[in-house]
């Protein structure tokens, strides 16, 4: 296993911890109340989906493809 494979599984892995942390915020009952009267999800819910799905995309990218 070379560097650059390590560094895709631990992106996997906090990419995969931001879209837990996503998930939590937006169960929140705040997060919940915003949705019913404003129609979206809070700021941070936002960021948190948005920062584990491209650490997870990197991440895939880095530990699944061959590097020289």
């Amino acid at each position: 296993m070379n560097q650059k494979q390590l560094i895709g599984i631990i992106l996997l892995v906090v990419g995969a911890a931001l879209l837990f942390m996503g998930y939590n915020a937006s169960q929140s009952v705040g997060s919940q109340l915003r949705q019913v009267f404003a129609g979206s999800i809070s700021d941070r819910t936002m960021m948190l989906y948005v920062g584990g799905v491209a650490c997870v995309a990197l991440g895939a990218f880095l530990a699944f493809t061959k590097h020289r």
